[in-house]
C-alpha cells in the first residue's frame, strides 16, 4: 500500500489534517516524593539486593576501602578517575590501576581485567539504579566491560528516583554524551526464557554507600 494513504488514515483517526502542526506538549508530570536520607539509603540497598546485587553500608571512607579490598581479594582492578575513589583511598590499593586517560589503553585494560571500580553521579533509591554520566572522571567502559563492577557512592548522592533525577538533570545530553542507568547485574532471558547473568555487562555488582 502506498505511503500517503496510510498516513492519511492515521491522520483521520487522530482527527488531524495534512500539514497541521502538532499540539503543544503537556507539562511534565514530575513528582518528587518526600523521603529522608535514611529511608533513601535503606530502599536503595534493598532494591539492589532484590536484583541480586551485593551491598555494603560503610560507616566511613576507610570502611569502604576495606570492603573493596576484601572483594578484590588480591585480584587486579581498574578504577575510574572519580575524586571520591581517591578520597576513600581505593585508588591507592596496590592492585588497583587508575589515572588512565588514553581511551585505547583503557579499553585494552578493561577487556582483560576482572574488576572495574567506579563511583556514581547518583543512586536511585526505588529502582536501585546507578546513574553514570560518561566523562573524563567516569569512563563508561569501566562499569561495562569487567565481569565484576564495584560502585562506591557517597550517601548524599542517593536520591529518590527518576522524577528527582530529571528535576536535577532536565537536559543530561547538555552535559554528557551518555547517561547510563545500571540496575543490578547484567542479565537476559532472551533465549528460551532462561535467565543468564553477565551477557551484556558485569555479572556481579557491588554497591557501597559511604
Amino acid at each position: 500500500m502506498p505511503r500517503e494513504p496510510i498516513l492519511n488514515a492515521v491522520r483521520s483517526a487522530l482527527g488531524r489534517r495534512a500539514g497541521q502542526a502538532p499540539p503543544p506538549l503537556p507539562p511534565a508530570r514530575i513528582v518528587v516524593p518526600e523521603m529522608d536520607l535514611e529511608t533513601r539509603i535503606e530502599r536503595l540497598l534493598a532494591s539492589v539486593s532484590a536484583l541480586a546485587g551485593r551491598t555494603c553500608r560503610a560507616g566511613s571512607r576507610e570502611a569502604a576501602r576495606e570492603y573493596v579490598a576484601g572483594v578484590l581479594d588480591g585480584r587486579p582492578a581498574v578504577a575510574s578517575n572519580a575524586p571520591f575513589l581517591s578520597a576513600c583511598g581505593i585508588t591507592a590499593l596496590p592492585q588497583v590501576r587508575s589515572g588512565i586517560h588514553n581511551r585505547e589503553e583503557l579499553r585494552q585494560i578493561c577487556a582483560t581485567i576482572p574488576v572495574g571500580i567506579t563511583s556514581a553521579d547518583y543512586a536511585l533509591a526505588d529502582p536501585g539504579s546507578l546513574v553514570m554520566l560518561s566523562g573524563p572522571e567516569e569512563a563508561r567502559m569501566i562499569s561495562l566491560l569487567p565481569p565484576v563492577h564495584i560502585a562506591v557512592v557517597p550517601s548524599d548522592r542517593v536520591i529518590t528516583g527518576l522524577d528527582e533525577l530529571f528535576s536535577l538533570l532536565p537536559n543530561p545530553a547538555g552535559i554528557s554524551s551518555s547517561l547510563v542507568l545500571i540496575t543490578g547485574p547484567s542479565r537476559t532471558a532472551d533465549i528460551e526464557q532462561i535467565l543468564v547473568r553477565g551477557v551484556h555487562g558485569p555479572g556481579e555488582l557491588h554497591v557501597v554507600v559511604v
